[in-house]
């Protein structure tokens, strides 16, 4: 199944996890894919684990602007346009309640999940209106539909993404671009890692049981299955989809 053959899909945070998962679907379905991050060591790993000669990676600070429109333009002097965008990159933080939370772990995760995916849709929209259109898949969480003590920054940062995503799609609905989040709950990648750290210092796998038990499916998510999701929301499967937040979480939003 060839569902992104002569399709070029650009990945922001995309060394790793989710973003990885996504670069390996979308390459072996024909994509050319373009994989932004900010350690070119752990980008060069991702490139020689999708293999072959359709994949490519960009360094980037997704919080800076002319990084940003340096790697759409580098996406378009590669492959000459831009049909998918997954605006993925993020951080969680630090845990701990708002009044002992550092300011500057407030600034740094409205930089990255915020203003990153802000400027990711500023440039990467014109580019796909040159091409006639286009689909945009931002990763917010299931903390963009739902509260949890101790993460306001990351909290709020993921709802506001959903806000972004509602707003600018109604912008573009009738110029071919369709624009949607996809909305995780705990999947098994390094940001949870990091958070089961901060929720039990010490006692990380006891953490991540008491998490697994809130789901469900008793269980995380594995990166593979939203890359899943993500790929249906680029394809032409999903043409009527725009506007809507989607969620990959075990059932867990249902509660």
């Amino acid at each position: 199944m060839n569902r992104f053959e002569n399709k070029v899909a650009v990945i922001t945070g995309g060394a790793r996890g989710i973003g990885l998962a996504a670069g390996k679907l979308l390459a072996s379905e024909g994509a050319s894919v373009l994989l932004v991050d900010l350690q070119e060591d752990a980008l060069k790993e991702a490139v020689q684990a999708i293999g072959g000669n359709s994949v490519s990676y960009q360094i980037a600070d997704v919080s800076q602007p002319d990084q940003v429109q340096n790697y759409v333009a580098v996406a378009l002097e590669r492959y000459g346009k831009i049909d998918c965008f997954l605006n993925n990159a993020g951080v969680e933080g630090t845990v701990a309640p708002i009044v002992d939370s550092p300011v500057e772990a407030f600034d740094q995760v409205m930089a990255v999940n915020v203003k990153g995916v802000w400027l990711g849709l500023k440039y990467v929209i014109p580019a796909m209106l040159n091409n006639g259109g286009g689909s945009i898949v931002i990763t917010s969480s299931l903390a963009g539909l739902k509260g949890s003590p101790n993460l306001s920054p990351y909290m709020a940062s993921k709802h506001a993404v959903v806000g972004m995503m509602r707003g600018v799609s109604q912008e573009y609905a009738t110029q071919g671009i369709r624009i949607n989040t996809v909305n995780p709950a705990p999947i098994e990648t390094r940001m949870m890692r990091s958070l089961e750290t901060g929720f039990a210092p010490g006692q990380e796998d006891a953490a991540k049981q008491e998490l697994s038990k809130m789901m469900p499916m008793g269980r995380y998510g594995e990166p593979e299955e939203v890359a899943r999701l993500m790929a249906f929301l680029c394809s032409d499967e999903a043409s009527y989809c725009s506007g809507g937040t989607y969620s990959v979480d075990g059932g867990a939003s249902a509660q």
